[in-house]
């Protein structure tokens, strides 16, 4: 006679925990991709937050001068620098700040450096350079935007930020308590426990929790910057003039051309407005070296010079710090920019190199309300639109990057079996695609290089790494 085997069926995984698991290995793949990339960008953030504080200690002598009872006119303070440079070409001029402040002017060498020449503006004296392709903070910056390597660092880094945004929401939806609210490892890390392995859960999870919006706001308000969803940004928004500017100045150059090397000499919602040219019909009185040459006159026969570029933009009441682009061809403009601590006070002015018009004038009143955001996140990403306590708390949300980062790997080394990466396990039974199918939609619309990477790394989840035993026994 038989004997008959009965074998208790094993509960199916629930919906609710498939999905759980299925977020919990996005955010462990997330992780592992963004972590180096978030390390070094907030490590470059912190320090460029305070790039005037450490300017000022690095460049002191440069930047610092004995005040005197009456200054040297600006075309004489240029003409210095132009005697001990005769061979590079002057791009731009930022009178002294201050009366201990020494004066900047922009140089091109003839092997393509790019100077900044720092100027006594009571004796002419050149105080010294700085060569601003190998500046430390130049260098912080590139590898802040850029690591270095132009484009596809952008992209990398782009696409870094932007899964940084996905390991947010995903840590949130993991932060969640699923078996009833307690203070302890929700709000509170519990330091008390003996269980290291804990405490560094907690670590993670509650400063996550309480630097989410902080962090959010750090990647949301420097992609207008990045390269490809910038430029995306740009086209879009570019299809709504009425949200950006309500009356823009026409033409065929872009002032985008003066924002080069690294250096930012107009602010960003100026950036690809049109620029003017100067009169035509005037061009054939240009000069090799127009910012020098005293013979140009205005309509009233009064000479354009430095002098009269910097007397009227200080008569137009543009705030304190503004820099002078010069002219580098015959159609070329003076261009007077300044983009200050408040983002309310920014200003940009076009002026024709031979009549001395003002062709352009654009500031904070002409701005609609996506450049106006984009300016004002801009200004307290860098720590600059309430001082000191702005960059302590952009420093804070840095520092909070740090600890995620690298709590993230301590909880990975501690839960990581011998010889395997340890990725979180499949659910035993596939997740429904349509969740999925639907943030991959939502993610590629609003981010595309996510979308794109998001869909792939999907792909290879469940058609390669689930079907080949080698490389899920590596894997999970």
């Amino acid at each position: 006679m038989s004997k008959v085997v009965t074998v208790e069926a094993t509960p199916a995984e629930s919906p609710t925990h498939r999905f759980y698991r299925t977020v919990w290995r996005w955010h462990f793949y997330a992780g592992l991709f963004v972590i180096p990339f978030m390390l070094v960008l907030a490590i470059t953030g912190a320090i460029y937050l305070f790039k005037p504080q450490l300017d000022a200690v690095f460049y002191h002598d440069l930047m610092v001068v004995s005040p005197a009872q009456t200054a040297l006119p600006y075309t004489q303070q240029l003409a210095s620098v132009q005697q001990v440079y005769p061979d590079a070409t002057a791009t731009k001029f930022t009178p002294s700040v201050a009366a201990n402040r020494s004066a900047e002017v922009g140089l091109t060498t003839a092997d393509e450096r790019h100077l900044t020449v720092f100027v006594n503006p009571y004796t002419g004296q050149v105080l010294g350079e700085r060569d601003e392709d190998l500046n430390f903070q130049t260098i912080i910056r590139k590898l802040h935007g850029e690591l270095m390597i132009g484009k596809i660092g952008d992209y990398l880094v782009e696409l870094a930020s932007c899964w940084g945004l996905v390991l947010l929401i995903s840590g949130l939806y993991l932060w969640l308590p699923r078996r009833g609210f307690r203070i302890g490892g929700t709000l509170l890390p519990r330091f008390w426990s003996r269980n290291r392995r804990l405490v560094w859960r907690d670590l993670h999870a509650v400063s996550g929790f309480y630097g989410a919006l902080l962090i959010a706001f750090l990647i949301l308000t420097g992609l207008p910057w990045a390269g490809f969803w910038g430029e995306t940004f740009v086209r879009v928004w570019d299809q709504f003039p009425s949200y950006v500017f309500s009356d823009p100045p026409s033409s065929t150059v872009l002032t985008g051309t003066l924002n080069q090397q690294g250096a930012q000499t107009v602010p960003w919602a100026v950036e690809r407005l049109p620029m003017p040219q100067s009169t035509a019909g005037h061009a054939q009185h240009q000069s090799p070296k127009p910012n020098l040459d005293p013979s140009q006159k205005t309509a009233s026969g009064s000479p354009v010079t430095l002098d009269t570029v910097v007397a009227l933009a200080k008569a137009e009441k543009v705030a304190s710090g503004f820099s002078v682009s010069l002219p580098q061809e015959a159609t070329g403009v003076y261009t007077v920019s300044v983009f200050p601590n408040d983002p309310r006070q920014e200003r940009t002015l076009h002026i024709d190199q031979y009549s001395g018009q003002v062709l352009a004038d654009v500031g904070w009143q002409e701005y609609a309300l996506v450049p106006k955001a984009v300016e004002m996140g801009i200004a307290i990403h860098m720590g600059k639109y309430f001082g000191t306590a702005n960059q302590l708390l952009m420093l804070l949300a840095c520092l909070i990057v740090v600890l995620l980062c690298v709590s993230g790997v301590i909880m990975w080394w501690q839960r990581r079996p011998t010889g395997r990466l340890g990725a979180p396990a499949l659910p035993a039974y596939v997740q429904q695609w349509r969740i999925p199918v639907v943030i991959i939609a939502v993610l590629g619309l609003i981010f595309p290089l996510v979308g794109f990477s998001l869909l792939v790394v999907l792909l290879l989840d469940y058609l390669v790494i689930d079907r080949v035993p080698g490389l899920r026994r590596l894997l999970n």
